[in-house]
């Protein structure tokens, strides 16, 4: 008689400890925006104070931000957590009309960056690669590949996640060694690539900075979506939120000085590809070809960490009925949502057909980034039991309760309406796509 095989688990089992959580914040946060942001950062800027005044608040807002989803995730601990925690606090329909227009971009973001990692590598390629078919092609194969890695079992992935993470560290401390050149290079006497728009005030200056700044800070608060992942969530969620955030500060503060210091500030606005233009300056003609591979590395981390996270969102909308049943399926051995990740690397390989730069997929989306992450650490003051209510957590809390946790969310609605008024038609685009998931949202509960 053959033996019947047992049904597919519904059922997520521990297996990442503190220091996977921190590798795996390094990855979703260190993406290929450190790259990049610092010569936008600038040119909005118009001068070094306004430049390093950005980085600094960023950074400290970013640790608030930390200490408050160090709470939530101490407290909350279900798969999908970005996603659960809003619809639970608030309302499924809130919660998904936010969600969507993220899930939507999650295939194609991912696409967009595997597309920019393979434009740097594939020159150091054979020749028949160096076109826009060739590059696709890099692309596809680097997605298929975390794909098959991912298939393997969460386990296995995170394993993945922390030697890319400390790939990525080491070769951006390498680049940190800018700090110590003796003078900025000489500037470029041909005009620059992108025109400087001059600053009409300080705090419009700062305001605009501020938007490429926090696009590059952001990225820790997706751990809620490991919280059925993590050993021990009340203890390890925080502690893996501070190793991670605490080395991405320290690295992103001493590039960008840096950056500074060896091109000059004009060097740091005029740059189109800053880490190239640094790595060449220290290193010489062969700092292109590290510049090359670190930039590389990041993508992988970063394309890894999504195939990490995005199932586990695609399992809490699917529990709560706005998903077909079948994004929740789980491989009891290996602790995989096959099908979801399938779905989610569809959508990928799709996108690169149509997709042009990684910053048009990411741009129509920020204001509804801010507005979800504002959303999800607004979760608190519900979740938080009131004053005259006894709190039976026992797991961390954050200092300087309400007050900071406000600030957090008031900066981040700023940041949102910000966007709007400097990007009106970029921002116009998401905030149509949000709108229009609440018909989308009864739809579907009421065909599932």
């Amino acid at each position: 008689m053959l033996e019947k095989k047992p049904e597919p688990s519904n059922e997520i089992r521990p297996q990442i400890n503190a220091f996977d959580v921190g590798m795996i914040v390094i990855s979703l946060v260190i993406g290929v925006g450190i790259f990049r942001t610092p010569s936008i950062v600038a040119r909005a800027a118009g001068s070094p104070e306004i430049f390093f005044s950005a980085w600094i608040a960023g950074g400290i807002v970013s640790i608030i931000g930390a200490l408050v989803f160090a709470e939530i995730g101490s407290r909350h601990h279900f798969p999908g957590g970005f996603y659960k925690l809003i619809s639970t606090a608030f309302h499924p329909l809130y919660a998904f009309m936010i969600n969507w227009v993220l899930v939507l971009t999650y295939g194609a973001g991912m696409a967009g960056v595997a597309l920019l990692g393979s434009e740097y590598i594939n020159p150091l390629l054979p020749d028949v690669l160096h076109n826009r078919r060739g590059i696709q092609s890099t692309a596809v194969i680097t997605l298929l590949f975390f794909y098959c890695i991912n298939l393997l079992g969460i386990r296995a992935g995170s394993r993945t996640q922390n030697l890319l993470s400390g790939s990525k560290i080491v070769m951006m401390l390498v680049l940190c060694f800018g700090v110590f050149h003796t003078g900025p290079i000489a500037e470029d006497p041909l005009a620059p690539l992108i025109p400087i728009l001059p600053a009409t005030s300080w705090f419009t200056a700062f305001g605009a900075s501020l938007i490429a700044v926090f696009y590059t800070y952001g990225g820790y608060q997706q751990t809620l979506n490991f919280g059925a992942d993590i050993k021990n969530p009340v203890q390890n969620t925080p502690k893996g939120i501070f190793i991670g955030m605490g080395l991405v500060l320290g690295l992103y503060l001493t590039i960008n000085l840096a950056y500074y210091r060896t091109l000059g500030f004009e060097g740091l606005q005029n740059s189109s590809l800053i880490a190239a233009d640094l790595a060449r300056s220290l290193f010489g003609p062969w700092g292109e070809v590290f510049f090359s591979l670190a930039i590389f590395m990041s993508v992988l981390g970063f394309i890894n960490a999504t195939m990490l996270s995005v199932p586990r969102v695609y399992f809490a909308m699917a529990d709560d009925k706005i998903l077909p049943a079948f994004f929740k399926k789980i491989n009891e051995k290996t602790q995989t949502q096959e099908y979801a990740l399938t779905f989610l690397i569809v959508t990928a390989i799709g996108s690169l057909w149509w997709l042009d730069t990684f910053e048009k997929i990411v741009n129509y989306v920020m204001s509804i980034d801010s507005l979800a992450l504002a959303s999800a650490a607004a979760t608190l003051f519900v979740f938080r039991p009131k004053k005259n209510t006894t709190d039976a957590h026992t797991g961390f809390k954050i200092w300087g309760y309400p007050w900071l946790p406000a600030f957090f969310v008031l900066f981040l609605l700023g940041i949102a309406v910000n966007v709007v008024l400097t990007d009106p038609e970029a921002a116009l685009i998401g905030w149509l796509l949000f709108l229009g998931g609440a018909p989308l949202y009864w739809v579907l509960k009421r065909w599932l």
